[in-house]
């Protein structure tokens, strides 16, 4: 057992500063308020910053729109096709993982002319293929920046240029890449980015974000699509710094004040200790004689907020026995999704972790590993992730 205090290393829902949590205990107040619309505006302002200032050479414009929805990034992702695909409209969707997938699915409830561009779960999606499947007419494309159930990055950049070259539309799910990776909304001719509270804005789940483009606004057909989802509305109602509908008002406030705190660390600094963070995951875990799940290849590179690990042969297809050993040494890492259940262990790095913490879970997977006789050396897989982080090893409980 372990008594140190409970870590949350799934990817999704992710730990909350205490100034979080305190903040949305703060007394209610009536979403139709001033002190409501000064809340959005915080949240929104932060949001926005955290979306353009996310790019290392040259800033955004900010000639865009953070809109804040009431729903996870799920409803961002529907919204979006909603808003800007008709039934007769042809979409290109790009999928090598569950959230690719998804984004596929939605569009497939909206036209019955989409093209999914597939590969096997963990594998990259070659740029030439997308090429061969955008075509003059086609509307939108879609892809997933970081795909959270392989820990893969796919190559948004090269997909952007083949889209702006067809002038089709280019909506990324950057769920797990905002707020904790590069993402880049101009160079990568991004027109609709989405993102989720609970991954690395580090806010309790339930709202979510979408930041849409001045020039994609005027594309939006609200009457066409879900009442609640309507985006012209949302456009509408951010301007007064309000929802259409009833928001979360506690969520709200989470949010203003977890992108405060983002702001105050600066994206390069937060940018720079996720992807330090993750490498420490990657050498720690490799230390431990596990393989790594994905295959990055033709432009496509490994997370820097999502590990995804195959599991050794003597615990795969049937892992309780870990997982549970994982748990009763007080920390929470994840399984596969879909087929993947039983092959691999995902964790996150996502938010604000200590770089002990980091540390912690490379042991306490070693330990548990250990626990149901894989053998492994949980100081190895300590001492290799301590090489990308400033952390004694007596700090690591060595």
């Amino acid at each position: 057992m372990d008594d140190d205090d409970f870590l949350l290393l799934n990817p999704g829902p992710v730990p909350v500063r205490e100034s979080v949590l305190d903040a949305m205990a703060e007394p209610m107040v009536s979403h139709r308020s001033a002190a409501f619309e000064s809340i959005y505006e915080r949240a929104q302002t932060g949001v926005e910053y955290v979306f353009e200032q996310s790019t290392p050479t040259e800033q955004a414009t900010g000639d865009g729109t953070a809109l804040l929805l009431n729903g996870t990034a799920t409803m961002g992702m529907e919204a979006t096709v909603a808003n800007l695909v008709g039934p007769e409209d042809h979409v290109v969707a790009l999928v090598n993982g569950k959230f690719g997938r998804r984004f596929a699915r939605i569009a497939e409830r909206h036209t019955d002319n989409v093209t999914r561009v597939e590969v096997p779960w963990g594998e990259s999606i070659p740029l030439s293929a997308v090429d061969d499947a955008v075509r003059p007419d086609t509307r939108l494309v879609t892809m997933v920046h970081n795909e959270t159930s392989t820990g893969l990055q796919n190559p948004a950049w090269g997909v952007g240029r083949l889209v702006a070259d067809h002038d089709a539309y280019f909506a990324v799910d950057g769920v797990t890449s905002v707020g904790g990776d590069v993402f880049c909304i101009d160079d990568w001719h991004v027109d609709v980015a989405i993102t989720d509270a609970q991954k690395a804005l580090e806010t309790p789940p339930g709202i979510s974000a979408v930041y849409v483009t001045s020039e994609v606004q005027n594309a939006f057909d609200g009457a066409s699509a879900p009442f609640y989802e309507d985006l012209d509305w949302h456009l509408r109602k951010a301007e007064s710094h309000q929802t259409p509908f009833t928001s979360a008002v506690p969520l709200f406030r989470g949010m203003a004040e977890a992108v405060e705190a983002i702001e105050r660390e600066g994206m390069p600094a937060r940018i720079d200790r996720h992807h330090r963070q993750a490498r420490a995951f990657r050498a720690g875990f490799a230390a431990l004689g596990l393989d790594r799940f994905p295959e990055a290849s033709d432009h496509t590179v490994l997370s820097n907020t999502v590990t995804a690990i195959e599991l050794p042969e003597p615990i795969r297809g049937d892992p309780a026995a870990f997982f549970a050993a994982v748990e009763e040494r007080n920390v929470s890492i994840s399984g596969g999704q879909g087929h993947l259940s039983g092959d691999i262990f995902r964790v996150s790095n996502m938010g604000s972790l200590a770089d002990e913490q980091v540390l912690r879970g490379v042991r306490v997977v070693g330990e548990a590993l250990d626990a149901v006789g894989v053998d492994t050396d949980p100081a190895a897989g300590v001492a290799a992730a301590q090489e990308w982080v400033d952390v004694s090893l007596s700090g690591a409980h060595e």
